[in-house]
């Protein structure tokens, strides 16, 4: 019995220290039994570097439109997934249908993730060669 309490808790940990394959995720939850054919999205990153990142860097001055980021989040998501299947990143493709209505907060934070990524983590998604579309300011 000690052996495979043992086992267990050895798979844990190399589990809990292998890294994050499922980084970022873009789920569909229900709103409200009032709503009952609506539907809402919500982003789960499990980088909590990224939430206290944002939590910094989320400035209402800064805001776009929505189109806005959807035209970027289709560029990134595009990129990201292929080089998620080329090997190029660990972490796993983000299910982002361009054309589902995520809404403001879901698009605007999924771009901002990709800064996040691009800029702290020093990971490029999109090649160099694009133009740089907003500088976000890190203290």
């Amino acid at each position: 019995m000690k052996r495979i309490l043992f086992i267990g808790i050895i798979a844990i940990i190399i589990t809990a220290c292998s890294g994050n394959r499922n980084i970022v995720k873009v789920v569909a939850s229900e709103a409200s039994e009032t709503e009952a054919d609506s539907l809402e999205y919500e982003l789960i990153t499990f980088d909590t570097r990224f939430e206290n990142w944002y939590d910094l860097n989320d400035s209402p001055a800064m805001y776009r439109s929505k189109e806005y980021y959807e035209s970027w989040n289709k560029q990134y998501v595009t990129a990201w997934n292929s080089k998620s299947t080329q090997h190029l990143f660990y972490e796993s493709i983000i299910g982002y249908e361009p054309g589902v209505d995520y809404g403001f907060d879901l698009n605007h934070k999924l771009f901002y993730y990709f800064q996040y990524v691009e800029k702290v983590l020093k990971k490029p998604i999109l090649s160099r060669g694009e133009p740089q579309h907003m500088l976000i300011y890190l203290p």
